[in-house]
């Protein structure tokens, strides 16, 4: 992969996963947790990678991940999302959830190029017609400051960022290109879900 342009890492981790049952980042698939493959996705293409866990959270993190923790529990993945803004040291975050274990690093690199030739500030994948807010890519001041002021107004929403931040939107027909199967979107919200990205294709 050639050189990309330095961007920290956010891994979403906080989450409720009342959908699953218990907690489904620590849910054992091979010789890890489920996060770990979130985490290593984004370390291929990033020079930091911050998991943001609820508070108290003591996930299971390979060396060298720094963990930090949101401030009141379970208010949303925009709170997390700032939690890790506060924390990066690169001008540009990429932003992931911990239960999407088939990031295609050429995707995320995609969108970290994508934004940076641009003058947005935001990058996301488009999906049949949508904006997806997972995966994305931010610049570090302007999304700091725009979540800080969404929080404040009781927002919660990631796709809030989204109306207040000009946008460079990703085309389908660009990174299919990259992910045929769209294996990038794919997230993990209940056992079934798992079981059925366990089973052999």
């Amino acid at each position: 992969m050639t050189t990309l342009p330095a961007a920290s890492g956010i891994v979403l981790a906080g989450g409720r996963s009342s959908r699953f049952g218990r907690d489904k980042l620590a849910e054992p698939v091979g010789d890890g947790p489920l996060l770990r493959f979130a985490i290593e996705a984004v370390r291929r293409v990033t020079t930091e990678v911050i998991v943001v866990a609820a508070p108290g959270g003591r996930p299971a993190l390979p060396g060298g991940v720094r963990l930090v923790h949101d401030e009141a529990a379970f208010e949303g993945p925009l709170a997390g999302c700032y939690g890790g803004l506060l924390a990066a040291r690169e001008p540009l975050v990429i932003v992931v959830g911990g239960d999407m274990p088939t990031l295609q690093p050429a995707v995320l690199a995609a969108l970290i190029r994508g934004l940076a030739a641009s003058s947005a500030d935001v990058a996301v994948l488009d999906h049949v017609g949508r904006r997806q807010p997972l995966p994305m890519v931010l610049r570090t001041g302007t999304g700091t400051e725009v979540a800080r002021r969404l929080l404040a107004d009781r927002e919660r929403r990631l796709g809030a960022l989204f109306e207040r931040l000009l946008v460079h939107v990703l085309p389908e027909t660009e990174w299919r290109a990259l992910d045929p199967a769209s294996e990038s979107l794919r997230d993990i919200d209940e056992p079934a879900d798992l079981a059925r990205w366990r089973q052999p294709e």
